[in-house]
Order: structure tokens, then C-alpha cells, then sequence
């Protein structure tokens, strides 16, 4: 069994949304051929990279680990557009990791990162590149905490990929 966990970009541009979906899924679909065995992928399936990374997962064939950040994190921190795709991944995941936390907070995400880095062979980061924005638990921030634990780190930013603002 190999498992890649995910971060990313919550924000990406309507046009960038089908550019990383195929990366990932060409890239999923590489890991699934080369480990010949079962690929498992952890995400917390926000909106954006997470339940992109998760959608193509599945798509390979691969089994879902989902990591929700706090017991509030469905109500307060899902978007009504992200809802029915974030309850169709929770109900497809094989595996629904809930952490002990009432409220989601910046403390709350830091946590549910390094459940997701505890679990991991490889981690895939749908980022930009730009270092860490300096509240904590950002993409950066889990791609330098994943470096510095000595696990591999595999960019996807196809050309043409943007955030919006």
C-alpha cells in the first residue's frame, strides 16, 4: 500500500479547475501503475486541490482517506457551491477521520496537516510556489513541514494554472 496525502490551493480560477484535474489525474494514475499494489489518498477534500485530488483518486481506483479538521468544520466551513461534492467524498471515502476538535481554527487545520503527513508515503502539492503567508497551515507550510520530515513532495501546477484575486 502507498499513500499520498494532498494540499493545495483552495482558489483556483474557474479555467484552472480542468488544467490541475487532468495533472492530477495523470499523475494518480502514474503512482496506481507504478506501486502495483493499493494506492490510498488522504485529503480534508476542501474545495479547490483537496477534492480535486480526491475526484481523480477515485477515478484511478484508489481508497479515500478523509480528514475533517473540527466537528463544526461541515457547517461553518463548507461552502453551499462545495457541499453536495464534499458530502459525495465523505460518503465515497473509506475511511472518515474526524479530529477531536469543536471548532475550526487555524489550530484545527495544523492538526488535520500533520494526521494527513503521519499517514504519508508522498505528498502532492497543488501550489504556486509562493512561500508561506505567514498564518500557519497554508499550502507552503505543509509542503515545508512534509520536506523537512522527509517526505517526497510532488508539485502540480500545469501551465496556465491560477488563484483567483
Amino acid at each position: 500500500m502507498t499513500t499520498v496525502a494532498v494540499t493545495g490551493h483552495m482558489d483556483l480560477t474557474d479555467e484552472s479547475v480542468p488544467l490541475v484535474r487532468a495533472a492530477l489525474r495523470r499523475l494518480l494514475d502514474r503512482y496506481a501503475r507504478e506501486v502495483g499494489e493499493e494506492l490510498v489518498g488522504v485529503s480534508c477534500i476542501a474545495a479547490g486541490a483537496d477534492s480535486l485530488f480526491a475526484e481523480a483518486l477515485l477515478e484511478v481506483g484508489g481508497r479515500l482517506v478523509v480528514v475533517i479538521p473540527s466537528h463544526d468544520y461541515r457547517r461553518t466551513r463548507v461552502a453551499p457551491d462545495h457541499a453536495v461534492t464534499f458530502d459525495r467524498l465523505v460518503r465515497a471515502a473509506t475511511e472518515v477521520h474526524r479530529m477531536p476538535v469543536e471548532t475550526a481554527s487555524r489550530a484545527a487545520y495544523e492538526a488535520a496537516n500533520r494526521v494527513m503527513l503521519g499517514r504519508a508515503d508522498r505528498l502532492v502539492a497543488v501550489w504556486n510556489g509562493a512561500p508561506p503567508g505567514g498564518a500557519g497551515g497554508g499550502t507552503a507550510d505543509v509542503v515545508i513541514e512534509a520536506r523537512a520530515a522527509g517526505i517526497p513532495v510532488e508539485v502540480v501546477w500545469p501551465e496556465g494554472t491560477a488563484r483567483r484575486g
